[in-house]
């Protein structure tokens, strides 16, 4: 028996950490290869816990670059995102209202005072960014796609969009500096 903690990934699979992105990552040993989403087969409820227990820490927060903001999200995909996948669910099949419905609830959550942003994005979102509590780091103009680069420069410092409809999803953007 193992005194490895059990990650929900199939054999030969691990959760990595990427120093250039600062986040984890999925790699076979046997295969020799990487990729940021979990592989088929692995148990999301397992991964989930594991994540928010192991890879969830603060994220390290770069030197503010002029012209540059910072913003953490939360993503929900649906069947027509661009890569309807995440480290969450293998296949994504929700249809877009049911995804709309979902980022609504978590919505009002955020809004009542319940929970912030940062704390169900560890477990809700699906975006990679959710092991850093959605943080995205710093960026420019022309760094994100059209629609959700105008609501996050949109924002003031503390300020938390509606939701904003993507190619990759539903997203709540945050503004963080």
């Amino acid at each position: 028996m193992s005194d490895r903690p059990d990650t929900g990934l199939p054999p030969d699979w691990e959760v990595r950490h990427s120093q250039s992105k600062n986040l984890p990552y999925y790699f076979n040993s046997a295969e020799k290869i990487s990729r940021w989403e979990p592989p088929a087969g692995t148990d999301t409820e397992k991964l989930k816990t594991y994540m928010a227990e192991y890879h969830s820490k603060a994220p390290v927060v770069e030197d503010r670059q002029p012209g540059k903001i910072r913003a953490a999200h939360l993503l929900v995909k649906h069947r027509d995102s661009r890569r309807p996948s995440s480290w969450r669910e293998n296949q994504i099949t929700r249809g877009k209202e049911e995804a709309l419905e979902i980022i609504k609830a978590h919505e009002r959550r955020i809004q009542s005072g319940e929970i912030s942003l940062g704390q169900l994005a560890l477990t809700e979102s699906d975006c990679s960014s959710a092991r850093k509590q959605g943080d995205l780091g710093y960026f420019g103009r022309n760094d994100m796609q059209k629609e959700f680069e105008d609501a996050a420069f949109a924002l003031r410092p503390g300020e938390i969009s509606g939701v904003v409809d993507t190619a990759s999803g539903l997203h709540l953007i945050e503004r963080l500096e």
